[in-house]
């Protein structure tokens, strides 16, 4: 799982749309501010460190943040790392899919790198650098994530990983050097569909997941 797969650009209007690093996904750029390390803490995807107890089981599992067909792999996973929790995870990874289509879009490099893996950075940085030839500003927004759900989690000695797949709308307009917008509408958005994968050493002192698969769901 810890391919990458490639990314294309389409013309025109499903230019926009990224089918390997950003699966299937219309493009903008916003300009947030800097985040400070307290502030990444609060939204990346964490794991909870230790406090020697188990959560209980049933805040673990939430109707509907697991598919059926996810609910073995979580179930060892739990085993294998009896800190997790599911609520945290999923509502933490709504916010770095969140963080990390709005630092693609705004072409941050240093953000991307701290959110994902070597892998899926560099895909990341190839299409950056081919927009900035191209002398085009993405002027993106997500409007919602209408849906966040486990798909799909395993363990593989010190190293979880966990699909999941969202479901959100994202408003999308393409600007040129001058400003002009070549594609796209602030007023009309887009519904995508994504499966992203985030992966962890689960004996790691560092909490946090990083994302290191996307694709189109």
């Amino acid at each position: 799982m810890y391919a990458i797969v490639i990314l294309a650009m389409i013309a025109g209007f499903l230019a926009l749309r990224l089918y390997s690093v950003l699966g299937k996904r219309t493009g903008h750029e916003q300009q947030p501010a800097p985040r400070s390390a307290d502030d990444r803490a609060k939204v990346a995807v964490l794991q909870p460190r230790s406090t020697g107890e188990a959560a209980p089981e049933a805040a673990r599992f939430v109707e509907g943040m697991i598919a059926p067909g996810a609910e073995a792999g979580m179930r060892a996973l739990i085993a294998a790392d009896r800190n997790f929790d599911v609520p945290q995870f999923v509502e933490g990874a709504k916010s770095a899919y969140k963080m990390v289509l709005e630092a693609f879009w705004r072409g941050d490099r240093e953000e991307l790198a701290w959110l994902c893996d070597a892998d899926v950075l560099a895909s990341f940085e190839e299409a950056i650098a081919a927009r900035e030839a191209q002398g085009h500003v993405l002027d993106n927004r997500v409007v919602r994530i209408e849906k966040a759900q486990i798909i799909e989690a395993s363990v593989d000695g010190r190293m979880a990983e966990i699909a999941l797949r969202f479901e959100a709308d994202i408003a999308a307009v393409t600007r040129d050097k001058d400003g002009t917008v070549v594609a796209g509408s602030m007023t009309d958005a887009v519904g995508t569909n994504d499966v992203w994968t985030f992966s962890r050493d689960i004996r790691s002192a560092d909490p946090n997941w990083k994302l290191s698969e996307t694709d189109e769901a």
